[in-house]
């Protein structure tokens, strides 16, 4: 193990200097659709108000609510200010009206204001014993909320959680479920503090090789800021590397590449089974191929949500 670290150590400051030549990869743009950041600008302050009092991230009841309602645009949120579709259900004794969904006829909460659909969507989350596992997660982990929703059946959708994952991901919704973003604390004081508070001379990281590419597994804690502080790296570079915006957030066992990632796998990876939670920057970053040559490979448009048992080219 010792020699392993002793060679990375020569090995990454030239990974460093080369990165500087690399072609920074970018993000193919997305056509952000203007209703959902409508949607977004009036109920941020709402979610992040029932987060704090309710510990159900921000990010994941604003997805919710875009998904489910159409951003507010559809006809059961217009009829009857149900943003996150939820149905009468046996003990409903308030005002109802009926929709087309799983069945013909399913009769859907109505609200009077927008603002009881949101209370009642954190109460219904709350009090319905199925969903009580999600509130042991951290209220930054919308990835592991997302699954949890959907294998808790909240929706019949497979990809459902693929869906909040991507919007959440898409629009960086989980800014809102971070202290510091609300706050407003500056980008130049977050930076500086994290740099005082990640100082150190010995790595906290053991770096490996897969698919030729070097890279560390991240930590509980851990961001694309610190990382780079404690191998000498830009933070723009890595995030360029792992084809992210700033202030992305990172969970624990996520993988971090210190090098552009390729144009498609190695062999043997011919294909991938699309499982619960993925999306296809996540099997990009697991197979260490470039996302927009993910979806070109798969004839696919950014549009595209993968959907549980789908299978993937990867070559």
């Amino acid at each position: 193990m010792q020699n392993l670290l002793h060679k990375y150590k020569y090995i990454l400051p030239f990974f460093v200097v080369l990165s500087f030549l690399f072609v920074a990869a970018e993000l193919s743009a997305q056509t952000r659709v203007s209703t959902y950041e409508a949607y977004i600008d009036r109920y941020s302050g709402l979610a992040i108000e029932h987060m704090d009092k309710y510990r159900i991230p921000a990010s994941i009841t604003l997805a919710q609510g875009i998904l489910e309602s159409g951003a507010g645009m559809n006809d059961l949120a217009r009829r009857s200010n149900n943003h996150f579709g939820i149905k009468c259900h046996r003990g409903w004794d308030g005002p109802s009206v009926y929709a087309a969904d799983d069945l013909p006829n399913d009769c859907f909460r109505k609200y009077d204001r927008v603002e009881d659909s949101y209370q009642d969507h954190s109460d219904f989350l709350l009090n319905g014993g199925r969903y009580g596992t999600l509130f042991q997660l951290s209220v930054t982990d919308y990835k592991g909320w997302a699954r949890g929703l959907q294998k808790s059946g909240y929706a019949t959708d497979r990809a459902y959680a693929n869906k909040l994952i991507k919007l959440i991901e898409d629009y960086e919704l989980y800014r809102y479920d971070d202290k510091k973003y609300r706050k407003g604390i500056s980008r130049s004081e977050r930076d500086s503090r994290r740099r005082a508070e990640t100082a150190q001379v010995n790595w906290t990281h053991q770096p490996y090789i897969t698919h030729g590419l070097v890279y560390v597994i991240a930590v509980k804690g851990d961001t694309f800021g610190s990382i780079a502080d404690e191998f000498g790296f830009e933070e723009k570079d890595l995030l360029n590397f792992n084809e992210v915006p700033e202030d992305f957030p990172l969970s624990e066992d996520d993988i971090v590449y210190f090098q552009k990632k390729k144009s498609r796998a190695d062999k043997p990876y011919e294909f991938h089974t699309v499982q619960v939670g993925e999306s296809m920057y996540s099997i990009s970053q697991q197979y260490g191929i470039q996302l927009r040559n993910l979806y070109r490979l798969n004839k696919k448009s950014y549009e595209y949500i993968p959907e549980e048992g789908d299978v993937l080219k990867l070559r």
